[in-house]
């Protein structure tokens, strides 16, 4: 088997746009004429760009060789221009090379990846969604305690048993910082409002985006205790996990962390200094699926667990279902909702969601295939990233 072709795609979201502006998916090609899909996760450049560099990597390091290698490939690509480090660029585009390439080698095999990886431990994924808005509210559901609450209960009728919010409020190229009086008052009775409604049908996600110092995440967490949330996201910025560490000895909360984190390094200081009790790598930037899978094994030798981040496509989706599958220290997986709408469209089958549980795939490779007649009549042309930071300091 080896790879002789690679065709990308920077898919426009269209509304609500649940997932971010855009998605990029890359097919790989072989000479015997399967092909594999992947996709990159939030690289910090236009995503034609990134289509650009998806095509670049694959020509000076994938064309003509055997997709079944993945630790030579991945080697070559992570060293590619003298670097072996952790660059978010790089491993977006290495995530979606190598996730392709499994999917070939599932196909080849006849097996799911999952099969490749371990094999099945889990027969269900327990899955948690964001709170979000509709069209038609009569307020900003990530600002309104109430709404939110409301907003849960539906959710939980759908059979959801997880929930996820954010009320910190924006978050600025210039975090952490020590939030205002009001936010921290907001924050508090949106765990109030949701534990009301809720009761302990469900867990409560607290989710923030780096937006505090250390010593500001902990006079939050100690507001949110009472409530027990099954975590605290992300509470700093990402690149001090020695700070992160200081919140997770401060809190009875466990701390989750790693949508913005790549390769096993990357990780390993986070389970070094004691930072995180969840693990929330996202497949399309980590490293892939083997890297992802090397992650697990160094979280399970520290009774840490793993809940694969998602706020991207179906195809990252995809391959979290099947790094989850094979995890013995699995704890839940986001969606977006129950993958329906455009999600949905991308995928010639949808993703099974069955009353607040995924339904791992039986079909080969990842258990996927892109739509790409949807994909071609939805380019993105902005001008916008897939997500964005304020551009100032948030007062």
């Amino acid at each position: 088997m080896r790879l002789t072709d690679i065709k990308t795609f920077v898919v426009g979201n269209p509304p609500p746009g649940f997932g971010g502006r855009y998605f990029v998916f890359v097919k790989l090609t072989t000479a015997d004429g399967m092909h594999g899909v992947g996709e990159a996760y939030c690289a910090p450049f236009d995503p034609h760009l990134v289509a650009q560099l998806l095509r670049d990597t694959f020509g000076r390091y994938l064309e003509g060789q055997d997709p079944h290698d993945i630790e030579t490939l991945w080697r070559r690509v992570y060293s590619a221009g003298y670097t072996q480090h952790p660059d978010l660029t790089l491993m977006a585009v290495l995530s979606a090379l190598e996730m392709a390439c499994w999917d070939l080698i599932g196909k080849a095999a006849g097996q799911p990846v999952y099969k490749l990886l371990g094999g099945r431990v889990h027969e269900r994924l327990r899955a948690y969604t964001y709170i979000y808005p509709r069209s038609g509210d009569r307020s900003d559901v990530y600002q309104d305690p109430q709404l939110a609450a409301e907003r849960a209960a539906e959710y939980l009728a759908q059979g959801f048993t997880a929930l996820k919010f954010d009320p910190v409020g924006p978050y600025s190229a210039f975090d952490g910082r020590q939030l205002s009086l009001a936010a921290l008052e907001l924050s508090e009775r949106f765990c109030r409002e949701l534990r009301a409604a809720v009761g302990t049908r469900a867990d409560l996600l607290f989710g923030t985006h780096g937006q505090m110092t250390a010593a500001g995440a902990i006079r939050l967490a100690r507001r949110l205790e009472p409530y027990d949330p099954l975590w605290f996201e992300e509470p700093v910025p990402p690149d001090a996990p020695e700070e992160m560490a200081r919140v997770a000895r401060a809190t009875c909360i466990p701390i989750a962390a790693g949508e913005r984190l790549a390769t096993k390094y990357d990780f390993a200081r986070v389970l070094r200094a004691g930072a995180a009790a969840v693990l929330q790598m996202n497949l399309g930037r980590c490293g892939g699926l083997l890297e992802a899978k090397k992650i697990a094994a160094l979280a399970e030798a520290q009774h840490v667990q793993l809940a694969p981040h998602l706020y991207c496509g179906p195809v990252v989706g995809a391959a979290n279902i099947q790094l989850a599958t094979c995890s013995p220290n699995f704890l839940i997986l986001e969606g977006i909702e129950r993958w329906q709408g455009f999600h949905a469209d991308l995928l010639r089958r949808p993703i099974r969601w069955e009353s607040g549980y995924v339904i791992p795939p039986t079909e080969p490779g990842l258990g996927v295939e892109l739509n790409e007649a949807v994909c071609e009549r939805h380019p993105y042309h902005g001008k916008e990233l897939h997500l964005e930071m304020a551009d100032r300091p948030v007062l």
